[in-house]
Protein backbone atom coordinates (compact mmCIF):
# COMPACT_ATOMS: atom_id res chain seq x y z
CA UNK A 1 0.00 0.00 0.00
CA UNK A 2 1.44 3.44 -0.73
CA UNK A 3 0.36 6.74 0.42
CA UNK A 4 1.23 10.33 -0.73
CA UNK A 5 0.85 12.73 1.87
CA UNK A 6 0.27 16.26 1.88
CA UNK A 7 0.23 18.63 5.17
CA UNK A 8 -2.52 20.71 4.10
CA UNK A 9 -4.06 24.34 5.01
CA UNK A 10 -7.15 22.87 3.46
CA UNK A 11 -8.18 20.33 0.35
CA UNK A 12 -11.30 19.40 -1.81
CA UNK A 13 -12.05 16.79 -3.60
CA UNK A 14 -15.00 17.13 -6.92
CA UNK A 15 -16.96 14.87 -8.58
CA UNK A 16 -18.40 15.90 -12.04
CA UNK A 17 -18.43 19.62 -10.03
CA UNK A 18 -19.67 18.85 -7.11
CA UNK A 19 -17.76 18.77 -3.93
CA UNK A 20 -17.52 15.40 -2.24
CA UNK A 21 -15.02 15.44 -0.01
CA UNK A 22 -12.84 18.52 1.92
CA UNK A 23 -10.71 18.95 4.91
CA UNK A 24 -9.29 22.09 6.77
CA UNK A 25 -5.93 22.19 8.21
CA UNK A 26 -4.30 18.83 7.98
CA UNK A 27 -3.83 16.16 5.55
CA UNK A 28 -4.25 15.44 2.21
CA UNK A 29 -3.47 11.32 1.33
CA UNK A 30 -3.37 9.62 -1.93
CA UNK A 31 -3.97 5.82 -1.20
CA UNK A 32 -2.90 3.35 -3.64
CA UNK A 33 -3.37 -0.70 -2.83
CA UNK A 34 -1.70 -3.03 -4.08
CA UNK A 35 -2.11 -6.84 -5.10
CA UNK A 36 -1.58 -8.51 -2.03
CA UNK A 37 -1.90 -6.17 -0.11
CA UNK A 38 -4.40 -6.82 3.46
CA UNK A 39 -5.43 -5.18 6.44
CA UNK A 40 -2.41 -5.31 8.05
CA UNK A 41 -0.59 -2.77 5.71
CA UNK A 42 -3.71 -0.85 6.25
CA UNK A 43 -3.30 -0.53 9.77
CA UNK A 44 0.59 -0.35 9.73
CA UNK A 45 0.19 2.70 6.89
CA UNK A 46 -2.61 3.96 9.35
CA UNK A 47 -0.77 3.93 12.30
CA UNK A 48 2.24 5.33 10.64
CA UNK A 49 0.58 8.27 8.99
CA UNK A 50 -1.96 9.32 12.61
CA UNK A 51 1.45 9.80 14.55
CA UNK A 52 3.85 11.57 11.96
CA UNK A 53 4.74 14.71 13.65
CA UNK A 54 5.06 16.85 10.63
CA UNK A 55 3.05 19.78 12.13
CA UNK A 56 4.84 22.32 13.83
CA UNK A 57 4.97 23.47 17.50
CA UNK A 58 5.11 26.66 19.17
CA UNK A 59 9.40 26.49 18.28
CA UNK A 60 8.37 25.95 14.74
CA UNK A 61 9.84 22.77 14.84
CA UNK A 62 7.87 19.38 13.31
CA UNK A 63 6.82 18.27 16.10
CA UNK A 64 3.33 17.65 16.48
CA UNK A 65 0.93 14.75 14.74
CA UNK A 66 -2.26 15.49 12.99
CA UNK A 67 -3.52 13.87 16.30
CA UNK A 68 -2.10 16.50 18.32
CA UNK A 69 -3.07 19.86 15.97
CA UNK A 70 -6.68 17.67 15.97
CA UNK A 71 -6.75 17.83 12.71
CA UNK A 72 -8.31 16.98 9.62
CA UNK A 73 -7.83 13.91 7.00
CA UNK A 74 -9.04 14.17 3.03
CA UNK A 75 -8.41 10.23 1.52
CA UNK A 76 -8.56 9.69 -1.98
CA UNK A 77 -7.85 6.62 -3.88
CA UNK A 78 -5.12 6.83 -6.21
CA UNK A 79 -4.73 3.49 -7.99
CA UNK A 80 -1.55 5.40 -10.41
CA UNK A 81 0.20 5.20 -7.57
CA UNK A 82 0.99 1.67 -8.64
CA UNK A 83 2.43 2.41 -11.81
CA UNK A 84 4.82 0.77 -13.81
CA UNK A 85 6.64 3.64 -16.03
CA UNK A 86 9.97 1.15 -16.52
CA UNK A 87 9.18 -0.02 -20.16
CA UNK A 88 8.32 2.37 -22.88
CA UNK A 89 6.24 5.85 -22.24
CA UNK A 90 2.63 4.76 -21.30
CA UNK A 91 2.73 3.04 -17.77
CA UNK A 92 0.77 0.01 -17.15
CA UNK A 93 -1.58 -0.46 -13.77
CA UNK A 94 -1.13 -4.37 -13.28
CA UNK A 95 0.40 -4.24 -9.83
CA UNK A 96 -2.40 -2.50 -8.63
CA UNK A 97 -5.15 -4.45 -6.29
CA UNK A 98 -8.31 -5.46 -8.31
CA UNK A 99 -11.38 -2.74 -7.99
CA UNK A 100 -13.07 -4.76 -5.15
CA UNK A 101 -10.10 -5.33 -3.08
CA UNK A 102 -8.77 -2.28 -3.17
CA UNK A 103 -12.18 -0.43 -2.26
CA UNK A 104 -12.44 -3.21 0.53
CA UNK A 105 -9.07 -2.15 1.85
CA UNK A 106 -9.19 1.86 1.04
CA UNK A 107 -12.70 1.40 3.33
CA UNK A 108 -10.90 -0.27 5.91
CA UNK A 109 -7.91 2.36 5.86
CA UNK A 110 -10.63 5.54 6.03
CA UNK A 111 -12.23 3.30 9.02
CA UNK A 112 -9.31 3.01 11.20
CA UNK A 113 -8.04 6.63 10.23
CA UNK A 114 -11.74 7.91 11.65
CA UNK A 115 -10.58 6.24 14.86
CA UNK A 116 -8.12 8.50 15.51
CA UNK A 117 -8.32 11.82 13.61
CA UNK A 118 -11.58 14.10 14.28
CA UNK A 119 -12.80 14.51 10.58
CA UNK A 120 -12.11 12.18 7.89
CA UNK A 121 -13.10 12.67 4.40
CA UNK A 122 -13.19 11.12 1.28
CA UNK A 123 -12.82 10.90 -2.86
CA UNK A 124 -15.04 8.48 -4.48
CA UNK A 125 -13.28 5.18 -5.35
CA UNK A 126 -12.78 4.44 -9.15
CA UNK A 127 -14.69 7.83 -9.70
CA UNK A 128 -12.60 10.64 -12.34
CA UNK A 129 -11.73 13.07 -9.58
CA UNK A 130 -10.85 17.00 -9.78
CA UNK A 131 -8.29 17.83 -6.36
CA UNK A 132 -7.73 21.12 -5.10
CA UNK A 133 -5.17 21.70 -2.28
CA UNK A 134 -3.20 23.89 -0.48
CA UNK A 135 0.36 22.11 0.35
CA UNK A 136 1.35 23.69 4.01
CA UNK A 137 5.71 24.15 3.37
CA UNK A 138 5.05 22.67 1.56
CA UNK A 139 6.00 19.39 2.60
CA UNK A 140 5.20 15.84 1.16
CA UNK A 141 5.67 12.40 2.47
CA UNK A 142 5.58 9.22 0.11
CA UNK A 143 5.39 6.22 2.50
CA UNK A 144 5.29 2.52 1.36
CA UNK A 145 3.48 -0.39 3.83
CA UNK A 146 6.68 -2.62 2.44
CA UNK A 147 9.13 -0.28 3.04
CA UNK A 148 8.12 0.31 7.03
CA UNK A 149 8.03 -3.36 7.48
CA UNK A 150 11.66 -3.75 6.68
CA UNK A 151 12.59 -1.04 9.08
CA UNK A 152 15.68 -0.15 7.63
Amino acid sequence: MKAVIQRVRHASVQVEGETVGRCGEGLMILLGVAEGDTEADAELLCRKIVNLRIFTDEAGKMNRSIKDIDGEMLVISQFTLLANYRHGNRPDFLASAKPDEANRLYEYFKALAAKEVRSVEAGVFGAHMDVELLNHGPVTIVMDSEVLKTKK
